[in-house]
């Protein structure tokens, strides 16, 4: 957590005010809130089954990451009262919009990633 009046802060709001690319890849960065939200574009899946689709990521790193998304307004948490609970996950339209450019660049890594060595 950063404090709102340090500068890292105020330079990062002023990047994201100016440069929509800067801001977009702050909402979609690190290494997993990409593929959650392609998991996420087949449709609504609940907590286990992203940690399937996902079996790299620790719980408490993609608790974090859908919370984040969450709170950006990319994913929505629907929580069903039921014994035990369920929870499914879901894009919004926000998170719907990114589908063309998170195809784009999917298919700009799958171009230009080195080949594996034998």
């Amino acid at each position: 957590m950063r404090k709102e009046s340090s500068t890292n802060t105020l330079n990062r709001n002023k990047i994201h005010l100016n440069c929509g690319m800067a801001y977009t890849l702050d909402l979609i960065g690190g290494r997993w809130k990409p593929n959650i939200l392609w998991a996420l574009l087949d449709g609504k899946l609940r907590y286990s089954e992203l940690k399937k689709v996902i079996p790299d990521v620790s719980e408490r790193i993609l608790v974090l990451q859908l919370r984040e998304l969450e709170k950006d307004g990319l994913i929505t948490r629907l929580v069903y009262a039921e014994v035990p609970p369920r929870v499914e996950y879901e894009l919004t339209n926000d998170g719907q919009s990114m589908k063309p450019m998170l195809e784009c660049i999917s298919d700009w890594g799958d171009k230009h990633r080195p080949e594996k060595t034998k």
